[in-house]
């Protein structure tokens, strides 16, 4: 294997952390690797460790926020670029985009039927407030 120079990787291999790193799944790179021991990755079904090499044509399953990403690795790269460029190294499937914009839709109408107050608490309410989330509700 040719060693890696100035964080470009071989032309066909990439650690999985870093690759979901630089792909923008995740904001740092500790975040991408905790995700990967942590069981939310899978690559071609299978569980993986963090030093898993990625290669073209893999597939992978990203469990984030409920929701489970399905891509495609279509390019490889251990820098963090923009956006646009992070974009062209995978291709999501058409079922895991489904289901993301379902998910999407859903967070959407659960935050327009919630309630929002319309000033913010005073003393009294905060302490309120305070008293049931620690303790459990109990009426002055």
């Amino acid at each position: 294997m040719i060693a890696a120079q100035d964080g470009v990787a071989d032309a066909d291999r990439a650690r999985i952390d870093k690759w979901l790193w630089a792909a923008r799944f995740f904001k740092t790179r500790r975040l991408a690797s905790e995700a990967v021991s942590g069981g939310r990755v899978h690559v071609n079904g299978v569980r993986v460790k963090s030093g898993k090499i990625v290669a073209l044509d893999d597939e992978l399953a990203i469990s984030r926020d409920g929701l489970v990403t399905t891509v495609i690795v279509r390019g490889l790269s251990v820098r963090r670029g923009p956006a646009t460029v992070a974009r062209q190294l995978y291709e999501e499937t058409g079922h895991s985009r489904l289901e993301r914009e379902r998910y999407v839709e859903q967070r959407k109408l659960s935050r327009q039927q919630a309630p929002h107050p319309v000033t913010r608490p005073d003393k009294k309410q905060r302490r309120s407030i305070h008293r049931f989330q620690r303790k459990g509700y109990t009426s002055d």
